[in-house]
């Protein structure tokens, strides 16, 4: 949605009043909250909402940096009103911590959200459903089956057959002194590793899932004015749940051909299973071992239960390892010193006669000074959402049930009280005499969440991460013809570039 769109949308809402109110008569919407504060403790400072569309015109195209720069004038904990939606803005590590893990079970819940009803078959699977039985055992399974050191060590192999279709690409264009798209390089290897590992097989022309990832990023990062002012959902006005619905159908024709082909297969019945759509039918019409079969909150996964997951961790898998990724390399290309040093400890631990094997990655201390640098400038999850599920007192402010909590981490990772004066800058080295662990351990560094709502697909994204950046960094040497990278961010769920970047590549190994 562009600016012009959404400041239309934004200063005809007002105009609309006598219609919204009308429309809420009519489908009996409930009115909006209203506190009674005689007798709580005052709710945190923020700036004045405007009539109805409270402060979402404060927010922008890149919400995160909007509420940054709010959050200096108001406070590191911060309270919006975005439409009908009570928002609390977190933009400290301390004020982080107290949210993430002090009362972290009063924040474990996600917000309801339009898209999550399309795109994840109204919160079947991970990423949007709220927490309880059926979320933990959907998120045990995955962990076991996807997501463990086990399994992450047999994907080794898959890892290795496309990072060298990668480096065998880039060589190509390098013998021919071509310039080479690394945006579109970088998303063919993730596409390709996570179809292989989800569904046996690489993305083909049979099930061509790029612009169904394209289409479901875009309408995740949406800023959509039905969210926050649900009275004039009916009317879609940005035209994204008609979007929305197109995406769902597209999507699942997809998946219902992928899956009808793996029951056809029937390898998920025996032990030979080969991906996780095999492990998913094998489990699925089963009660859940961790819930007794009479208890009320038991359940079974069943067929959209496989299709809701799937899609999460495509989504969630392609877009957060690509984007950080693509960033982690711009700093590089951009910082020729930075590249230099990665380059010296690659020809140091490795040698310059063979390509970069897993097994060197422990060896690697400055690369894992360069991912925390990047992951710290660009977290995977800018605006970590949450949702609170009891009226409860956070550091002496109310904080109202039902109340939206966006922990900003893009602007944790930005705050000069814990970074110093060159907190903006990108800088490695600031990790040298640091012990700081980016797992959620410590709330400075929360590029995947904390708590028990984190990314549990961050032991793998990271090993991704590291092992593509050390493989690009080694086999070859780049140059920018233009001088200097567009570094121009694009919001969404995670925080990808707006524009793909290109490079001219030299080869540099002695095989």
């Amino acid at each position: 949605m562009s600016t012009a769109t959404l400041a239309i949308l934004l200063f005809i809402l007002p105009c609309l009043l006598p219609l919204i109110y009308i429309l809420s008569t009519i489908l009996r919407c409930p009115k909006p909250r209203k506190h009674h504060r005689n007798d709580l403790k005052p709710l945190p400072p923020g700036p004045r909402p405007l009539p109805i569309i409270g402060n979402l015109h404060l927010l922008g195209l890149l919400p995160h940096q909007s509420l940054y720069h709010l959050a200096k004038e108001h406070g590191q904990i911060m309270f919006l009103k975005l439409g009908f939606v009570d928002t609390v803005v977190v933009s400290s590590a301390q004020a982080a911590e107290l949210f993430l893990k002090t009362h972290d079970a009063a924040f474990a819940n996600r917000p309801k959200v339009l898209v999550s009803h399309y795109l994840s078959y109204g919160s079947r699977g991970m990423i949007f459903d709220d927490y309880g039985p059926y979320w933990r055992n959907v998120r045990k399974v995955c962990t076991l089956q996807l997501l463990s050191s086990s399994k992450i060590e047999s994907f080794a192999p898959l890892r290795k057959e496309e990072l060298e279709l990668m480096v065998a690409t880039i060589k190509q264009a390098a013998e021919r002194k071509e310039m080479v798209d690394v945006s579109a390089r970088l998303g063919d290897f993730s596409e390709n590793l996570i179809c292989r590992m989800i569904f046996g097989q690489r993305s083909n022309d049979e099930f061509d899932l790029r612009p169904l990832i394209k289409e479901s990023l875009e309408l995740i990062g949406a800023i959509n004015i039905a969210d926050y002012v649900p009275y004039i959902g009916v009317l879609d006005l940005q035209g994204l749940t008609r979007r929305m619905r197109a995406y769902r159908k597209g999507m699942d024709k997809v998946l219902e051909k992928i899956i009808d082909s793996h029951e056809k297969d029937g390898r998920w019945k025996t032990k030979e299973q080969k991906d996780f759509i095999d492990v998913m039918l094998s489990v699925m019409n089963r009660s859940s071992p961790m819930i007794p079969p009479n208890d009320p909150q038991s359940y079974v996964i069943d067929r959209t239960c496989i299709k809701a997951i799937i899609q999460d961790i495509i989504v969630g898998g392609f877009e957060t390892s690509t984007s950080s990724i693509e960033w982690t390399f711009s700093e590089l290309l951009r910082h020729p010193r930075v590249m230099k040093c990665l380059q010296k400890e690659l020809e140091t631990v490795v040698g310059l006669d063979r390509m970069v094997e897993e097994r060197d990655l422990p060896n690697l201390t400055y690369l894992d000074m360069i991912v925390k640098e990047s992951l710290r400038l660009y977290p995977t999850l800018p605006l970590i959402p949450r949702k609170c599920v009891e009226d409860i007192t956070v550091n002496g402010y109310h904080i109202p049930s039902n109340s939206r909590i966006l922990v900003n981490a893009w602007a944790i990772g930005r705050d000069t009280n814990v970074w110093s004066d060159n907190a903006l800058e990108f800088y490695p080295e600031r990790f040298k005499d640091e012990c700081v662990d980016l797992r959620g351990l410590h709330f400075q560094l929360i590029p995947f969440g904390s708590g028990r709502r984190s990314c549990p697909g961050m032991s793998l994204g990271l090993r991704n991460i590291r092992l593509v950046i050390a493989q690009l960094a080694h086999c070859f040497n780049w140059d920018l013809p233009s001088g200097d990278l567009d570094m121009t961010e694009k919001y969404g769920l995670t925080l990808p570039r707006a524009n793909h970047f290109s490079a001219l590549p030299t080869y540099r190994l002695h095989v």
